[in-house]
């Protein structure tokens, strides 16, 4: 069930100093990839597999956290994503990668509050090791897979920006309905844009 109060923490209005400091795009992957599997806890450390959670027609999975303002700002549109394509079979995992020590708001506390409010799971990768075998970039940084897991759309959520004009996820809806009409994937996707992965240090990917 979805709440009227803002599931994510942080402030949703978009700083024009924070995105000049923080923007990433996501880094190129091939299509047709296979996703790297993974077992990771939720906010309440109870373990979580992909193929637990994975779609009969497709999944996706997107790194997300819960103070970045590009994150903040498609908030909404992913939670309605999620409840309009479960009933096609399209599973949502969201993984948070941030370092909660060097930002408290991304601590496991913070992420199961942040979950209650969501129609997916939502889970910690407390080594990175995830987020390195994706080679994740950015927040929001969007996979959308196939049924059998192999990397279908790797790029924006959309091309609306924070502060701009709201959120609607048509880069990825667009990207959902081909998959669904088992139509050849979009040789052209556009980067994904957020604020970069907060790495522990040493964990930086090389």
């Amino acid at each position: 069930m979805r709440s009227e109060r803002p599931w994510f923490l942080g402030r949703p209005a978009f700083e024009s100093e924070v995105e000049d400091k923080v923007a990433a795009t996501s880094n190129p992957i091939d299509l047709g990839s296979q996703a790297p599997d993974f077992e990771l806890p939720d906010g309440n450390g109870h373990p979580i597999r992909l193929r637990d959670k994975a779609g009969s027609a497709g999944t996706l999975v997107i790194f997300i956290c819960n103070h970045c303002p590009y994150v903040l700002h498609m908030r909404d549109a992913l939670q309605r994503y999620a409840q309009d394509y479960a009933s096609r079979g399209i599973g949502v995992i969201a993984i948070n990668p941030n370092d909660p020590v060097a930002y408290p708001q991304e601590s496991p506390e913070h992420v199961a509050e942040v979950a209650r409010h969501l129609a997916f799971p939502y889970l910690i990768d407390t080594d990175q090791k995830v987020a390195r075998a994706y080679n994740a970039a950015c927040t929001p940084d969007p996979y959308l897979y196939d049924a059998q897991l192999r990397l279908y759309y790797h790029g924006q959520f959309d091309a609306t920006r924070p502060g701009i004009t709201p959120a609607t996820g048509a880069d990825l809806r667009q990207a959902t309905e081909r998959l669904l009409a088992a139509k050849p994937a979009l040789a052209a996707q556009a980067a994904s844009i957020g604020c970069s992965i907060k790495w522990k240090p040493g964990s930086e990917p090389r």
